[in-house]
């Protein structure tokens, strides 16, 4: 086997909130394809970290009375307990205020600058007299210019579901201090993303080269247009102090907008874990790298990732991603999770009621299929997948076996020629399972499909042993022999099933390493 040389992101969480069950489908998706691709021996970084800059960031930190780095720095240690306690493990998380992120956003831009992709314009946008601040579109509210629906906000409305610009707004208020926003212009700052260069290149890479799922490249397609067209729009880099950010290099009171820096904290955080572990960055960034990066994201920031992300990179002279994977959102109980209903759970409060969170991972991956569907986690189907995949077809089989082989045979399995048999019972009962199939669905993200096979062979393990009847042979102590054989068997196909859930279930991987007493379970 060809060994690989791979490097993983997921989103950066935003450092303005708690880790709930949806940003877990993600994590909890990328950590089991990170686990799944270092049993197969390849070389693999995991890195992510908290996106940290901006209004929001600033505003709440004020208002608790605190810097926005005190603010950050402790969210980073709730979500870094958050997704520790649901076994996702990053080799790198970090920050994305931090030198390394800066260091690449600086020079990003100015090879940009260099190449005549940036623009300086002025725009006229909606400021709070009070707070002596522009509000981004999510701090104005008023009525929907199209319906008339109050208390909406200034970049689209949820009642009738138009789009629009803060300046459209009827009778527009700010959330911030509730006066009423003046109009104000000032210079901004844009990536030229409606230049040719960008445009043509950005046609070719969203179509070719598989980077990224059918329905994602056919979404691009609608917003790319054909040869000739330009659909696309300018991309406003730029925001006004007072700002939490980076200051744009050569300006005053100029600074990046959250979503400049923010993929670029991918590069902040695997500079960071090179620094500490001695790895090559420009072995994974530089164009001509042999090495695979892969963005796992949701598909509500597809835009971002797959057009703006690859036309930044290409014409700053670093390679881009590999492939793009999106996911869809996740319901409860067919529905956006609410605090009303009591179904907007964070990370935090699933982990205090003292739930398994290896269940929700299991369940999440009963349910991911590799494409950009929706998921529901439907509370009733959550314990009774539990009850009878986990409970009832895995961990069955060692109980049903375990307790004889420790205390009739000192907790040894057969050997020598019973060992022989062993395996001929094996290739006779399970000659049928196709090689290579789990693996294959594990790469593909198919997850579901994986956890069908394992199931499967699980349900055909109890079969056997049911027909063995362990339980039975042990009321005979002339046969003995033939107890060891099948208790041996079952823990046999318990290891081999075991390996193959390892990648959803560490946690249970590691108790099981050690109640077998057979290492560390290894693919191979």
């Amino acid at each position: 086997m060809t060994t690989r040389t791979i490097l993983v992101t997921s989103a950066l969480p935003y450092a303005n909130g708690s880790i709930h069950l949806g940003h877990l489908v993600e994590y909890i998706q990328t950590d089991i394809w990170v686990r799944f691709q270092k049993m197969q021996g390849h070389t693999v970084h995991y890195v992510c970290a908290d996106d940290t800059h901006g209004t929001p960031i600033m505003l709440r930190a004020e208002k608790e009375g605190i810097t926005p780095e005190a603010l950050i720095a402790r969210v980073h240690t709730e979500h870094l307990r958050d997704f520790t306690g649901f076994h996702i493990t990053f080799d790198q998380y970090y920050s994305t205020h931090s030198d390394e992120t800066r260091y690449y956003a600086e020079d990003i831009y100015l090879k940009l600058k260099a190449a005549g992709l940036i623009a300086v314009r002025a725009i006229e946008q909606l400021y709070d007299p009070v707070k002596n601040l522009f509000l981004p579109d999510r701090f104005v509210k008023g009525e929907c210019p199209k319906c008339g629906a109050a208390d909406q906000y200034g970049d689209s409305c949820e009642a009738c579901g138009a789009a629009y610009a803060p300046t459209d707004l009827k009778n527009p208020y700010s959330a911030v201090s509730g006066a009423t926003p003046i109009r104000k212009a000032s210079e901004h700052f844009f990536f030229k993303l409606s230049d040719a260069r960008c445009a043509d290149f950005l046609r070719r890479w969203t179509r070719e080269g598989n980077h990224l799922q059918a329905e994602a490249a056919n979404k691009m397609a609608e917003w790319l247009g054909e040869a000739g067209e330009n659909k696309l729009s300018d991309w406003d880099i730029s925001r006004d102090a007072p700002y939490f950010g980076f200051e744009i290099p050569g300006e005053t009171g100029k600074y990046f907008y959250v979503w400049l820096d923010a993929p670029i904290g991918y590069m902040g955080s695997f500079r960071k874990l090179c620094a500490q572990k001695g790895i090559d960055f420009d072995a994974y960034w530089n164009k001509d790298s042999a090495a695979e990066l892969y963005h796992f994201i949701g598909k509500d920031i597809l835009y971002f990732h797959a057009l703006f992300w690859p036309a930044m990179l290409e014409n700053a002279g670093y390679r881009t991603p590999t492939q793009i994977f999106a996911h869809g959102f996740l319901t409860v109980n067919g529905e956006k999770m609410s605090k009303s209903r009591g179904t907007f759970i964070t990370a935090e409060s699933y982990l205090e009621q003292g739930l398994n969170p290896e269940w929700l991972r299991y369940y999440y991956a009963a349910k991911l299929n590799g494409s950009m569907e929706d998921i529901d986690l439907n509370l009733d189907d959550f314990v009774a997948r539990v009850n009878s995949d986990l409970v009832g077809k895995y961990i069955n089989i060692a109980s049903r076996c375990a307790g004889f082989i420790s205390k009739r045979f000192g907790g040894k399995l057969v050997e020598g020629e019973d060992y022989r048999l062993l395996q001929q019972m094996v290739d006779e009962h399970f000659s049928g399972w196709q090689p290579g199939v789990i693996e294959a669905a594990y790469e593909a993200r198919d997850f579901s499909a994986a956890v069908r096979h394992i199931m499967r062979r699980a349900d055909e393990v109890n079969e056997l042993i049911h027909a063995l009847a362990p339980w039975e042979i042990a009321k005979d102590e002339s046969r003995l022999r033939e107890l060891h054989r099948a208790c041996s068997l079952g823990i046999q196909m318990f290891y081999l099933l075991s390996c193959y859930l390892k990648p959803i279930l560490p946690h249970t991987a590691r108790q099981i390493e050690d109640f077998l007493g057979a290492g560390e379970l290894a693919w191979q």
